[in-house]
């Protein structure tokens, strides 16, 4: 079983409107509602792909309540902690001229919610695969990924770790079966700006030196880069199309490159990893199945 976690899920309230006027009474044409954070993403492009996944994390109030449902209606089980108070953050994305976010903070985490949510880790059996991906809220220890690991370390599971900076420098120790960073995290990493696919391969190289086994390098309109924990180097180009949103693509291309894995190895994945990124780069919510194929047979 793949299992994904989302210490901070939302209700995305996506409005769409012909122009931005601040201080003045602003109507949408469109409007959308997405349940999102990176976890549930993942998990609902690999519902997509027809692989089951399990959405882990905290939610609260109505809000929460509507994100388990949401959830579940992709096809994703849900295995939430539930909070006593607050609600679920609800984030809200203007598209106009400009692209405008205004993002909740969510609900406090108290220990012993982090205790329930140990207790549901605790539960995974050998051969499973947990994906950690995003930023940790400001009520749960910053080392939250690094607990989470150590608590995992003596089963043969397989850890996926989607995250910036200190973040995922500090859980390299546990040696994680898959990094995801992008090229300007890369480079952050390590204070240098990448400008080419020597310096992907050598920072990439830099982090499996300090435990990560197989790196994962989205590259956007540059296409992906993957080193695995052989030494050997993939390449994949960027698909077709035009760009209309950027929220989800990353980690579209984290769930279809874990799908890929176990249908046709690491050459397979990359590729249809890069499918489902473009295929929500090109869409206005996550990918879907019919555009993720038709991209498919471009790489």
């Amino acid at each position: 079983m793949i299992y994904t976690v989302t210490f901070n899920p939302a209700v995305d309230y996506v409005v769409h409107t012909e122009g931005m006027k601040l201080g003045c009474v602003n109507r949408s044409s469109a409007e959308e509602i997405y349940f999102g954070g990176k976890g549930i993403n993942v998990s609902a492009v690999l519902a997509e792909l027809g692989v089951k996944s399990r959405a882990m994390g905290f939610t609260a109030g109505f809000t929460g309540k509507a994100i388990e449902q949401g959830v579940c209606s992709m096809g994703i089980e849900a295995d939430f902690v539930r909070l006593e108070k607050g609600n679920s953050r609800i984030n809200i994305k203007i598209k106009s001229a400009e692209e405008t976010e205004l993002n909740g903070q969510g609900p406090d985490i108290d220990d012993k919610a982090l205790d329930s949510l140990f207790e549901k880790l605790d539960r995974l059996d050998e051969g499973d695969t947990l994906i950690l991906a995003g930023s940790i809220p400001k009520s749960l220890p910053s080392d939250i990924y690094e607990h989470i690991l150590e608590r995992l370390a003596h089963k043969d599971i397989m850890t996926v770790v989607d995250a910036e900076g200190e973040l995922l420098m500090k859980v390299l120790k546990y040696r994680p079966f898959l990094i995801k960073p992008n090229d300007y995290e890369l480079g952050g990493l390590f204070g240098k700006e990448i400008n080419s696919d020597e310096d992907i391969a050598f920072y990439a190289a830099e982090l499996q030196k300090v435990g990560a086994r197989n790196v994962l390098v989205s590259m956007a309109e540059r296409g992906a880069f993957l080193l695995d924990e052989s030494g050997k180097k993939y390449r994949c180009g960027v698909c077709s199309g035009t760009v209309k949103n950027s929220v989800g693509a990353g980690d579209s291309m984290l769930a279809g490159f874990i799908a890929g894995l176990s249908q046709g190895g690491f050459e397979y994945a990359l590729k249809l990893g890069t499918a489902c990124g473009g295929a929500t780069a090109f869409s206005d919510g996550l990918a879907k199945r019919a555009l993720i194929d038709e991209l498919l047979k471009t790489l």
